[in-house]
């Protein structure tokens, strides 16, 4: 004689059950390579490039800020050479006596050496930007920005040298005061043009790089976007669905366990009447 059981049926309307649960609890459609291992594979691809994507962001922002850095610091530099230039100007002329061009000669120095002071002292993240470093006068290394998952993902951006060595105003910084006539005067009038075109020539740099970098974060906001969503349609799970689903097999479960219990009672009085 053989009794009918539904275990089995139990056993996987239960399994259902806890795999639609588990799902409600994390928000996950796959939770483990048990519920779709090549759409785990997939997932998990999307999930890294989203990652690097993401450093990449990362990247460009930390990159726009030290070019902001700099181009204030050169805006200034670019004011002091425009005092600087109205100062020998004015000591240009033989109407000045000797004793106030050598007056603006110290206010000139004192600008020229505020010049330099911005270019040692501008940094990002303990990087100089307008020189080499806070001590080394000599041109800075160009900025390299990692603003994607491959190596040629670079944006980058010429050295600087915006200080009296590097735009060529030094020789006016060290002129002799006795020696400073109108003439003389007269002589850096070209040189420090030459040096607001030098440091004007930076700012076109660094904004063309920021351009560049800005572009970029925009490109990269578009991938990750794109790529959250496509994760989400392979991984999220439609909340809906699966708590009806959780719903219909707690029923099933339900009926299930009246369904044993029946079946137990049957099986017994068939014991019972067999033993009578």
């Amino acid at each position: 004689m053989q009794v009918n059981n539904n275990i089995q049926l139990d056993q996987s309307v239960y399994l259902n059950a806890n795999q639609a649960l588990n799902r409600i609890a994390t928000g996950l459609d796959i939770n483990s390579a048990a519920d779709d291992a090549s759409g785990l594979a997939i997932a998990e691809n999307l999930r890294v490039q989203t990652s690097g994507i993401s450093q990449s962001i990362d990247n460009v922002n930390s990159g726009l800020a030290s070019l902001q850095i700099a181009d204030k610091a050169i805006s200034e530099q670019s004011n002091i050479l425009d005092t600087v230039k109205e100062k020998l100007l004015q000591a240009s002329t033989d109407t000045t006596s000797q004793d106030g061009r050598e007056s603006l000669l110290t206010e000139i120095k004192d600008l020229l050496e505020n010049f330099d002071n911005i270019a040692s002292s501008t940094n990002y993240n303990e990087q100089t930007l307008l020189q080499n470093t806070n001590e080394d006068k000599s041109i800075s290394q160009g900025l390299e920005v990692q603003a994607g998952e491959k190596s040629e993902d670079i944006i980058d951006s010429e050295g600087i040298q915006s200080n009296t060595q590097g735009v060529g105003l030094e020789a006016l910084l060290n002129q002799d005061p006795d020696s400073f006539s109108a003439e003389e005067a007269r002589g850096y009038l070209e040189n420090v043009d030459n040096a607001i075109s030098t440091v004007n020539d930076y700012r076109g740099e660094i904004g063309s790089t920021q351009n560049q970098l800005q572009s970029s974060a925009a490109n990269l906001l578009t991938q990750s976007t794109q790529l959250t969503a496509a994760s989400s349609i392979i991984q999220d799970i439609d909340y809906a669905k699966e708590t009806s689903n959780f719903s219909k097999q707690n029923v099933l479960a339900q009926i299930g366990a009246y369904a044993a219990a029946q079946s137990n009672n049957i099986n017994q009085g068939i014991v019972t009447r067999l033993l009578s």
